[in-house]
């Protein structure tokens, strides 16, 4: 396994050359994130342990770049912070794992092994993080089944629009201007491909959105 170590530190990035070695070959070691990118493109790593918080350009965004370019490259964040936001901010740019700093040296060597086995190595207690954020996903997806398309305040704009009310009416239900209904209208019709005001509603109600199932049937 080829592996790039892209951190900062330059101590730990020495302690992890001093660890890995035996095991593992190290291609490159690079310092931000903009030199993560430049330096994939030239040795083409199996796998690279990507800190997140580096200069220049940070590790999720760097991970993000690389995974549009090699897909088939593995990255493990390793990082000293356990934020959930952090955490689900780098599995959506690409990373495969997520490793904590402070796990023992054993720990990484193995997390490195799982990932050779096809596997996705995350610190302990992780794993129950990210079903708990895939619940609450799931849960906002059923509340906005559209959201691929509408984002929520657009969906809530044409739900009251869908039952007739004025652009002036919606605007007092949801706490924004009129010209802020407007607005959202233009971005709904551009985003479904609808040319006006009709259409809209057509929509809406073919959806459910805006008028219930058996309102529909009496037309």
């Amino acid at each position: 396994m080829r592996i790039m170590i892209a951190d900062d530190h330059s101590l730990y990035v020495e302690g992890l050359i001093n660890l890995l070695s035996a095991d593992f070959e190290i291609v490159s070691t690079v310092s931000t994130g903009l030199d993560a990118i430049e330096e994939a493109r030239l040795t083409r790593p199996d796998v690279i342990l990507m800190d997140i918080n580096m200069p220049i350009l940070d590790g999720i965004a760097a991970t993000r770049e690389i995974m549009a370019e090699q897909p088939g490259t593995k990255i493990l964040m390793l990082t000293s912070f356990e934020e959930t936001d952090t955490l689900f901010r780098a599995i959506r740019a690409g990373a495969v794992g997520y490793l904590l700093k402070n796990l023992e040296d054993t720990e990484i060597i193995s997390g490195l092994l799982e990932l050779q086995k096809g596997r996705n190595p995350f610190s302990p207690g992780l794993e129950n993080q990210i079903l708990q954020e895939f619940r609450v996903q799931r849960a906002h997806s059923q509340l906005n089944p559209y959201k691929d398309l509408l984002n929520e305040r657009q969906v809530e704009v044409l739900e009251l629009v869908a039952r007739g009310l004025e652009y002036v009416e919606v605007g007092k239900r949801l706490f924004i201007s009129e010209r802020t209904v407007k607005y959202h209208m233009a971005n709904i019709k551009e985003v479904l491909q609808l040319s006006n005001h009709a259409q809209v509603v057509a929509w809406a109600w073919e959806h459910g959105i805006g008028r219930k199932a058996d309102d529909c049937d009496r037309y």
